[in-house]
């Protein structure tokens, strides 16, 4: 690099020496190689710009960005990629380069700097799956060299360009499924030579799917998914090999493999035919309106010119056929009265006869109809009742989107706040096992429980209700800016929180004896805390509703030692899940065990920490942000070994709920058992900032 970077320098001395030592007609060839020598130089320059520094640039892009600590040069000093082992969370890394990016389940948001991963040359792979990233599809045809690329679960919409993937040859992956984009699909993707799985479901695509054109080959399109989009005509026939699932959820659809057979296609000539008779009707009946427009107006003006006259008659006649004939003229010659309707609103779905009546049976007979085909089924007797009309208008705000679905706070009744989560990946339960299952958990009363208020069914996508908590999640204190006004949780708040989320696990363990996992997606994302920092779980016992094929790629037992080592789960591996909680809660680390898709020794915390053990560093493991620690290092050394053991491999070995909570109920926040934490009602503890090692 040195060498190289010294011939550049010197090239402008050579090309002055050269330009003394020609003569005027060579003036030509060396204007040409200053010219080359230049773009030499500029692609030198190009090369020179880091993977580090483009990393970091993209961050910049995005907001919401908690996850990617590790991207700070002020923090972690190490290159992106060490070989082939990333140093930076997210990343793929071959020889030294970043070869994919994995930011999945982070609720990122912001614009997607496509210029930016452009100027990574060995970016093969970008996932972004799972989160909250909104507008049109970012300009993919700058990354002429990717080969998959995962968009799905976020809230993309809009149109694609028709030539958006031209030039992508090396592409083989797209996932854009459970986004809202609209339009046709992009006939450059059928031209796509290497192309093997393409999932477009659950958007809301129009138009015919296009012929593919490399699919004859067998070693294209293993996969693919266009079901419950707006496709409407036949299924092309180099597609009719994958399964129906492939493209239900499209009434237009026909074809094999659906059952429902497409009608004859008319010819061009009797198209032309239809579109002359087409317009001919149109014609006539803009004729006819304007006809109508004008009779309108002529009577209502005969109607004035008479009214008028008669006025004139009855003022020089007597006072009393005046009166009459005035009467006559009010009676039958005044313009009829047009009745001023109410907001539209209030008479949804309401006939012209029902509005005009001005009773309000017809309106109230409507919505009870409505009520019957959508409604709210309440779980709880003492919380506020409301219809889901009243809850389709209320304010919302959008909080995220996660694996299971997305999130929405509306506030309605004067104030009260629910949280709706919204659920597509729950359709493959039937309607009675579902409605029994959430009166299950409506059954369900605990104080480390975030209750189930109330949920709504449909086949397609189901809504469940829970009170909104307005001190946020466990995740936004444990990795959220902190400051001086806003301190990270000291030691007894930490404990606290603990102890609170082992009582309601193990109240899930007892109350559901038959569901494996009772929680089922533990994590520091679904603790959420009241304003005493007492913890309340949520997204709790939904693992036997959810789809089996969406379970495995996102919800946490997936991604246990047991099943990367076994292919099934076990009554302990939520056990497992709150050992990786605990483990977050000490060390104030982000768990890549909550990004992978099956567990990973390499991107383990806990490997991380007995690591830090067996290397004499136990010191540092514990969050630097962690006050009021005082006299109970002994206790923090209890707890981190509690952790360790829930999370141990073994499923023999691992502490079962039972052991777990009676060793954690031990456990003091001093020896004393005297601090009080910060965020408690009492008094600061004054050892706030004591911490040092352990």
């Amino acid at each position: 690099m040195g060498a190289r970077s010294a011939s550049v320098v010197r090239a402008p001395i050579m090309i002055v020496k050269l330009w003394l030592s020609l003569g005027k007609s060579n003036v030509v060839v060396l204007v040409l190689t200053s010219i080359l020598i230049s773009s030499c130089w500029c692609t030198t320059a190009k090369a020179m710009y880091s993977d580090a520094e483009a990393l970091v640039k993209f961050k910049k892009s995005l907001t919401n960005t908690r996850a990617l600590k590790s991207w700070d040069s002020n923090t972690n000093s190490k290159p992106p990629c060490s070989g082939n082992i990333p140093n930076w969370v997210g990343l793929f890394c071959l020889r030294d380069k970043v070869w994919g990016l994995r930011l999945e389940n982070m609720g990122l948001t912001g614009n997607i700097d496509i210029m930016t991963l452009a100027s990574i040359p060995a970016l093969r792979s970008v996932s972004l799956m799972n989160n909250t990233f909104v507008g049109p599809l970012p300009s993919v045809r700058m990354l002429p060299n990717l080969k998959a690329l995962y968009l799905s679960y976020n809230h993309f919409s809009g149109q694609i360009p028709d030539d958006e993937f031209k030039g992508l040859l090396k592409l083989r992956k797209l996932y854009l499924a459970n986004n809202e984009f609209t339009g046709q699909i992009p006939s450059s993707l059928a031209t796509l030579p290497t192309l093997i799985v393409l999932r477009l479901d659950s958007n809301k695509f129009q138009g015919q799917i296009p012929q593919f054109q490399h699919h004859n080959n067998n070693n294209t399109l293993k996969i693919i998914n266009f079901s419950n989009n707006d496709l409407e005509g036949p299924i092309p026939r180099n597609l009719i090999t994958f399964g129906s699932s492939s493209f239900t959820g499209n009434p237009g659809l026909c074809g094999a493999p659906l059952t429902n057979e497409c009608q004859e296609l008319a010819t061009p000539s009797k198209m032309r035919l239809l579109k002359s008779l087409l317009a001919f009707v149109a014609s006539a009946l803009v004729l006819a309106i304007l006809v109508l427009v004008l009779v309108i107006c002529r009577l209502r003006s005969q109607r004035s010119q008479l009214q008028h006259h008669q006025e004139q008659s009855a003022t020089e006649g007597h006072k009393a056929s005046a009166l009459q004939g005035q009467g006559l003229a009010s009676n039958k010659l005044v313009p009829p009265i047009y009745v001023k309707t109410k907001s539209l609103a209030d008479h949804y779905d309401a006939s012209p006869r029902q509005v005009s009546s001005g009773h309000g049976h017809g309106h109230g007979n409507s919505h009870s109809r409505r009520g019957e085909q959508g409604k709210l089924t309440f779980l709880r007797h003492q919380d506020p009742r409301f219809d889901l009309q009243d809850l389709l208008k209320a304010s919302a705000e959008i909080l995220g989107s996660a694996g299971f679905g997305s999130s929405y706070k509306a506030v309605i009744l004067d104030g009260y706040a629910v949280v709706v989560k919204r659920y597509k990946q729950m359709n493959n339960v039937p309607r009675e096992e579902f409605h029994e299952h959430m009166r299950r958990l409506g059954n369900l009363s605990h104080p480390n429980l975030l209750p189930l208020l109330a949920y709504y069914y449909r086949k397609e996508e189901k809504l469940l209700l829970s009170a909104f908590v307005h001190n946020g999640c466990l995740a936004t204190h444990l990795h959220g800016n902190h400051s001086s006004q806003k301190p990270g949780l000291d030691w007894p708040t930490r404990l606290k929180i603990v102890k609170g989320v082992a009582r309601g696990l193990s109240y899930l363990y007892s109350a559901l004896p038959s569901v494996i996992v009772p929680h089922g997606h533990l994590k520091s994302s679904n603790v959420l805390l009241d304003k005493s920092f007492e913890p309340q779980l949520t997204d709790y016992a939904l693992s036997p509703v959810i789809n089996i094929d969406h379970a495995q790629q996102i919800i946490m037992p997936y991604k246990s030692p047991e099943y990367a080592q076994l292919g099934r789960i076990t009554k302990k591996t939520d056990v497992w899940s709150f050992g990786i909680l605990i483990l977050e809660i000490l060390t104030g680390k982000f768990p890549e065990n909550y990004l992978t898709l099956r567990h990973n020794t390499n991107s383990d915390i806990a490997s991380w920490v007995n690591t830090m053990i067996t290397e004499k560093r136990t010191s540092d493991v514990f969050d630097v942000e962690m006050g009021g620690i005082g006299n109970c290092k002994a206790e923090l050394l209890k707890l981190l070994k509690i952790g360790l053991s829930c999370c141990e491999e073994n499923v023999e070995r691992r502490l079962d709920i039972k052991e777990a909570l009676e060793q954690i109920e031990d456990l003091k926040e001093s020896e004393n058992d005297d601090i009080i934490g910060e965020y408690s009602s009492s008094p600061i503890t004054p050892e706030r900032n004591a911490y040092r090692a352990v």
